[in-house]
């Protein structure tokens, strides 16, 4: 076996960067998603919910003092950083494609799919947030494995906020495996006294995960309801992309 490289990869439903003590603050958020160092982050909740959804972090900091990059996104609302919310930011990464799913369930959910080239290594990476009912959840599982199906194989990478807490043939993302080998999470519910894995990482074959564990600091208990997931991407053989891109 031989291990080309690995990532460190991450997912945070930052709530809208509203904390545990009600207070809504940006840079504190900007500051854990500095603790986490990740080469590859989804992000979710990142946008308001309503009226103009505007954007809430300061996208140009984040690439300026750490380095991450925001996948570009296609949204008709210009205040708007990310698709429904999710946006994923990387590192010294060559974006090829993205594709935006809008994912069906009651509530209106989303993600976003974009196939980069980072460290010479293809990968596909999933960025999503799934609904609070079971049925939404699986149903929207089975949309985005119906998109996946339509795509050239590669690596993938799933992360988000998926609000399942159960494993075997009563959860609702039970769809996911036949193509995810490995879906791991934490307890990362509520941030202040975790609970319940609603924040997983997931990937296909070829690749694996190590290190998974919930982000826990003073300040990240304390950024927002949900504490980030972060983990190791460890990735067997390689393929290096030879179609231009766009650089991040």
């Amino acid at each position: 076996m031989k291990l080309n490289f690995d990532l460190t990869v991450a997912t945070y439903n930052i709530h809208k960067s509203k904390g545990t003590d009600r207070r809504r603050d940006p840079a504190r958020t900007a500051a854990v998603i500095g603790e986490i160092g990740a080469d590859i982050l989804a992000l979710q909740e990142a946008d308001m919910r309503f009226g103009r959804r505007t954007g809430l972090l300061d996208l140009e900091a984040l690439r300026r003092d750490q380095g991450l990059v925001q996948v570009p996104v296609d949204e008709p609302i210009a205040e708007a950083h990310g698709h429904h919310g999710n946006l994923i930011l990387v590192r010294n990464a060559i974006v090829e494609v993205v594709h935006h799913l809008h994912l069906p369930g009651l509530e209106p959910r989303g993600a976003i799919v974009t196939d980069l080239v980072i460290k010479g290594q293809k990968i596909r990476v999933i960025g999503t947030h799934f609904g609070l009912l079971p049925g939404s959840r699986l149903r929207q599982s089975h949309a985005l494995m119906a998109k996946l199906k339509t795509l050239e194989p590669r690596l993938t990478l799933l992360m988000g906020d998926l609000n399942e807490w159960r494993t075997g043939k009563w959860s609702s993302l039970r769809p996911l495996t036949s193509l995810f080998d490995t879906q791991l999470g934490a307890r990362s519910f509520p941030a202040r006294y975790p609970l319940v894995p609603f924040d997983r990482i997931m990937v296909t074959q070829h690749g694996f995960l190590t290190d998974v564990e919930a982000h826990q600091t003073a300040l990240s208990r304390l950024a927002s309801d949900h504490l980030p997931i972060k983990g190791r991407l460890q990735i067997i053989g390689s393929e290096t992309a030879k179609r231009p891109g766009l650089v991040l």
